[in-house]
């Protein structure tokens, strides 16, 4: 058996953790620079706010339904979310960690568990451990679980947070109460085609002609609905591999004219890329760097481009790569454009410790160690202490966070005081 365990409003819950007051109470998230609503809580979702809200239109809208209002703190929520999956590990070895919120566990050999019980132990564990409400669905395949998950969010109060499909009569039900839009793995362009067919719920499709199914659209979807037939055909996925690309990329808390301000948030992206890159033990080949305006601005000159660079020798320096990356923004940087994101994506990964060598060509044998001395330091310290001439000293990340709430779990500075 497989089951999905889904964090719900996850971000807004993590909030709710440390303010319990704000529970039954509507609840949205800003994205990056508090640009627009990126989570919301049931409550903020029945009172008609919209995903991707714009926060400034929505002030408003926001007083007069009383919603709490929080920018997006990745650290409180990637802290919570290592919490939330280390307890799934307590209940099983074979864990998928799919999203921040999201993760798929096998069960090998516990035919003889009850597993509503089983379920049920594991979302409150993780509610008495974390405060963080979960939903679980449990079936004999990895989509089959996702549809009951999606059942066990729909309907918390009749199936106590977790449902099982364990059944074929159960698995027919839920496949014709699930529209095709809603499976996992059936997006948007491909839903459309789908209901051009007649195909409007998982049911229809799971009754479809296999051949039909691999002539038309492709493997990927002929294993989708043997899965959804009750056959597993999806494994679980190892994440604790390397990473075949990195990429750090964010939006501005202002818009940008100078090409100085460019190069040194540039520069701070390709750090972070390289300290990533090094820490699992990988060298890069290529090296991408974007530049895009203010697509918000419509009667502003938009503009967006991108520059890719290969390297001559595979690299995971702080000094190569943002050196590379710097000069790549420059040679595409146009004067006269207000500038709202950049992004650094090192690419062409291979093991530091066993790559091709080039004859000619290599990095500078004192980089090693100077950089492994900056990452102890950096890890001992904290807060990126130590940075590159070209970084802006007092800050790392730059962004416009009105409504953010304090890093509980990961700064002592900002621990939650009782009284």
């Amino acid at each position: 058996m497989f089951a999905l365990v889904d964090c719900n409003n996850f971000y807004a819950s993590c909030e709710r953790a440390f303010k319990p007051q704000l529970r039954n109470k509507p609840i949205a998230i800003l994205s990056n620079n508090d640009g627009c609503v990126i989570s919301r809580s049931d409550e903020a979702k029945a009172i008609g706010l919209p995903m991707g809200a714009p926060a400034f239109k929505y002030k408003a809208f926001f007083n007069e339904h009383g919603v709490s209002v929080f920018s997006s703190n990745y650290p409180l929520y990637g802290d919570m979310s290592s919490r939330v999956m280390s307890i799934l590990g307590q209940f099983t070895p074979d864990v998928e960690i799919y999203s921040i919120d999201e993760a798929f566990l096998q069960f090998k050999g516990y035919e003889n568990y009850n597993m509503q019980a089983y379920g049920e132990e594991m979302q409150k564990r993780i509610l008495k451990w974390t405060g963080i409400p979960t939903s679980v669905g449990i079936a004999p395949t990895k989509a089959l679980a996702k549809v009951a998950n999606k059942i066990a969010r729909k309907f918390p109060k009749e199936t106590n947070n977790v449902f099982i499909i364990s059944t074929d009569e159960q698995r027919i039900k839920a496949l014709k109460w699930t529209k095709i839009e809603s499976v996992w793995g059936i997006g948007r362009q491909l839903s459309k085609r789908l209901k051009s067919q007649r195909i409007k719920t998982a049911y229809d499709f799971s009754k479809l002609n296999d051949e039909w199914v691999r002539k038309n659209f492709s493997i990927t979807e002929l294993n989708l609905k043997k899965d959804l037939e009750g056959k597993p055909t999806l494994k679980l996925e190892d994440t604790s591999g390397a990473k075949k690309s990195i990429a750090t990329t964010r939006s501005f808390e202002y818009t940008f004219s100078y090409i100085e301000d460019i190069k040194e948030r540039v520069s701070t992206f390709a750090t972070s890329c390289a300290e990533k890159l090094r820490r699992q033990k990988s060298s890069c080949h290529v090296i991408i760097v974007i530049l895009r305006s203010d697509r918000h601005k419509k009667d502003t000159e938009q503009y967006k481009k991108s520059v890719y660079v290969t390297l001559p020798y595979p690299t995971d320096s702080t000094l190569i790569i943002s050196k590379t990356a710097v000069n790549a923004v420059t040679s595409i940087f146009k004067e006269g454009i207000k500038y709202k994101r950049a992004g650094v994506i090192i690419t062409g990964l291979v093991p530091t410790n066993n790559h091709q060598l080039n004859l000619f060509e290599h990095q500078n044998p004192k980089h090693s160690p100077l950089m492994k001395t900056i990452d102890n330091l950096n890890l001992k310290l904290g807060d990126y202490k130590i940075k590159l001439a070209n970084q802006d000293l007092k800050r790392t990340w730059k962004m416009r966070q009105e409504h953010l709430s304090p890093r509980y779990t990961t700064h002592i500075d900002e621990l939650l005081i009782v009284k």
